[in-house]
């Protein structure tokens, strides 16, 4: 196809929403502006933060750092004969590898508190562990992240 595609929630935490915190509807759709699509090559990783503003005027700080994940092509290539547009079959000496195509994966952060350096580091660590394949949980390593204490700037913690 066009190699567009529609976000999806893969995993979440908390799996519920707070009470005081819910979350963020339709952030898939935040994550990827420019719209969910394959690649042909793998991008760098990407970083931004964003502010949204919720009904009560209260900020929530959306940290995304995005990376490219490579997925198989399901659809092999086919070439065109003698330059008419017409398909030509594949020999069976020379069989066609599939295309490869790499898919964008987005890790994100939300947070009243704007401490853009902190949810960079934070998402990187998350980044490291998963591309390198560590036998750590990440629901231990984010539940230990979320229990650290980060000052104020200016004041106590």
């Amino acid at each position: 196809g066009s190699g567009d595609g529609q976000g999806q929630i893969l995993q979440r935490f908390p799996e519920k929403d707070w009470e005081d915190n819910p979350f963020p509807q339709g952030i898939e759709l935040f994550c990827q502006p420019s719209g969910w699509q394959l690649f042909t090559e793998r991008n760098p990783p990407t970083f931004f933060v964003a502010v949204l503003t919720d009904i009560n005027s209260e900020r929530h700080y959306c940290a995304c750092f995005t990376f490219w994940e490579a997925v198989e092509s399901a659809q092999p290539q086919s070439h065109p004969r003698n330059g008419e547009g017409e398909e030509e079959e594949e020999e069976p000496s020379s069989p066609v590898q599939p295309v490869q195509l790499f898919a964008p994966k987005s890790l994100v952060l939300v947070s009243r508190l704007d401490h853009a350096e902190v949810f960079r580091n934070s998402l990187g660590l998350i980044y490291t562990i998963y591309v390198d394949g560590l036998s750590v949980s990440l629901e231990n390593v984010i539940g230990n992240l979320l229990t650290c204490t980060i000052p104020i700037t200016g004041g106590a913690q």
